[in-house]
């Protein structure tokens, strides 16, 4: 059985979500990050990383979303949560997701992560008002180019909807306005309506 350590409120949430869409079995290990789980030895030593999420396989362990995601996708090609049979439109979703990762993600943990990158407290205050423009400009982006039509690929649900998903949950947080994003804001409310999403957010909140 795979295992699977996350935290309510992160990322992980995105692989969380695939998981349960493909019916894989696996066993969800809560990290309380406010409490420094994830800096604990027995974790660092299932992710030395220190961070979430990571996936426990009969290999070996898996972490950072794309991989997981596109892991997922490929064990349970039934579940068609990625277009596996087609290089480009697979090399596109992967880009959409590493764009989340890379980008997106990183604007948000401007707001309560600055001190990954400095230690400057004045400087750490600024890069938290600069958080809602960030994330806004990224979400534009998205909503005018990339989303493809009702799930991230067009009319194929893949693994790069419930990473969106997860993204945009953070918006409010973020003193951005998700409902100017029509695109966005739609296909967040259908993601609602996943049973998938339902459990994961279920698992979430335990």
């Amino acid at each position: 059985m795979l295992t699977f350590y996350f935290a309510p409120g992160s990322c992980a949430l995105a692989s969380l979500i695939a998981l349960e869409e493909s019916g894989l079995a696996y066993e969800p290990r809560r990290l309380n990050l406010a409490n420094g789980d994830q800096r604990q030895p027995d974790y660092l030593a299932v992710n030395p990383k220190g961070r979430v999420p990571a996936l426990v396989t009969d290999k070996g362990v898996i972490t950072e979303n794309v991989a997981i995601l596109a892991y997922v996708a490929q064990i349970v090609p039934a579940a068609k949560l990625a277009p596996l049979d087609d290089p480009f439109e697979f090399a596109q979703m992967q880009a959409f997701n590493s764009y989340l990762s890379s980008t997106v993600h990183i604007n948000h943990s401007h707001k309560g992560r600055g001190y990954r990158w400095t230690d400057d407290a004045a400087a750490i205050e600024t890069m938290k008002a600069k958080v809602p423009q960030t994330m806004t400009e990224s979400f534009a982006l998205i909503e005018d180019k990339m989303l493809k039509g009702p799930w991230v690929m067009g009319d194929q649900y893949t693994v790069a909807d419930g990473y969106l998903f997860t993204m945009a949950k953070w918006l409010p947080g973020d003193n951005v306005d998700r409902d100017q994003f029509a695109k966005v804001s739609a296909h967040y409310a259908r993601m609602l309506e996943r049973p998938a999403v339902k459990k994961a957010l279920a698992v979430e909140e335990g």
